[in-house]
């Protein structure tokens, strides 16, 4: 049975162990698995953890954000690009289909959140929700983690960013219009491709691009200016819808884009390999030496200020055909002002009185 059939349904075709295993397995063929039915799909698994802490503070200079929450580890989404997969192996998992199947969630998010909010001194900063894994995956329909976040940060007029392929985004219009009511919330949706089909096997378990473009739509009707990110952006795979994506984004609603070019860090590079040789086999040496050549020759060059856009000439064809196709369809003439941190309050709650009086 084929990786690909084994799998399916999901992003990875492949569960190497982690870059931190001490020992290594290889699988092969005895013969047995002839002789037995196929393999049940696989089945998707949240744990529940115990944080220590709970805002995320980034120093790097490629991302426009101070601040972020990631309420989930792992992604249910099975987008075989994530650059967040590597992460996986810190939990001693494989950044395959373990990253997609073998999923945490931090059930104590909300709780060390408020407590970061009340503590003395705190700045207020606008903080980014699921960054490193969508917060609206497939789970958060039911474990509900992502709202009780956004219903805190309403509650104490905290502005919050959010970026995601997810639908489920819609079931919370009702806690984004209140924040939008007061500029304390901006919106933007990932958008990969238009094609279904390479939809299916790229990112197998996020909205449909109809469902995306409609998110965009739905955030204009409760006042939210939205972006669309083209993220990543592949060579000879969905390269060549720049124009349409944008095209598309800007008559569902988006004001402002921005993109990203295709990063392999650590075991994603395997990883990715072993889908191109899944689904695009006659392409696949073409691929990737257009993505060695955005990053100098190597499968990734994680320096800032080339890690996101990649560097040389295809990069630079790249970047010129999505500022005019930016500026073509008014993408790039966002006039929306910061979101407004000067609204952030500390609501009382029993007990407060008391502490007046401690130590």
């Amino acid at each position: 049975m084929s990786n690909a059939a084994k799998s399916k349904g999901r992003g990875a075709v492949s569960n190497p162990q982690s870059r931190f295993a001490g020992s290594r397995r290889e699988s092969f063929d005895d013969g047995w698995l002839r002789e037995l039915d196929e393999l049940p799909a696989l089945e998707t698994t949240t744990r529940p953890e115990r944080a220590h802490s709970i805002i995320s503070r980034n120093r790097s200079p490629d991302v426009p954000f101070e601040q972020s929450i990631n309420p989930y580890r792992g992604c249910e989404h099975g987008c075989v690009y994530c650059f967040a997969r590597p992460s996986h192996s810190y939990l001693d998992l494989s950044p395959g289909l373990d990253f997609e199947t073998r999923l945490f969630h931090k059930e104590n998010a909300v709780e060390l959140l408020e407590q970061e909010l009340r503590r003395p001194g705190y700045r207020c900063r606008p903080i980014v929700l699921g960054i490193n894994t969508d917060a609206y995956q497939p789970i958060e329909r039911e474990l509900r983690l992502t709202r009780r976040l956004l219903m805190l940060l309403a509650e104490y007029r905290h502005p919050v960013s959010i970026l995601t392929k997810g639908v489920t985004i819609l079931r919370d219009l009702d806690l984004l219009a209140d924040l939008a009511s007061d500029n304390l919330v901006s919106v933007s949706v990932s958008l990969t491709t238009l094609d279904n089909d390479l939809k299916r096997t790229l990112e197998p378990r996020t909205a449909s691009p109809a469902a995306r473009l409609k998110i965009l739509s739905e955030m204009r009707k409760i006042g939210i200016r939205p972006g669309v990110m083209v993220a990543p952006v592949i060579p000879a795979i969905n390269d060549h819808e720049i124009e349409a994506i944008l095209e598309a984004a800007a008559e569902a609603g988006a004001v402002r884009a921005g993109y990203v070019v295709l990063r392999l860090p650590h075991e994603l590079k395997t990883l990715f390999r072993d889908w191109l040789q899944s689904h695009y086999p006659d392409r696949a040496d073409h691929v990737m030496s257009l993505v060695r050549q955005l990053h100098g020759g190597r499968d990734y060059d994680p320096r800032f200020g080339r890690r996101q856009t990649g560097a040389g000439i295809f990069a630079q064809l790249l970047a010129r055909r999505f500022e005019v196709s930016r500026r073509r369809r008014g993408l790039d003439q966002d006039r929306s002002p910061p979101l407004d941190t000067s609204r952030f309050r500390i609501p009382g709650r029993a007990g407060d009185q008391m502490r007046l009086f401690a130590g």
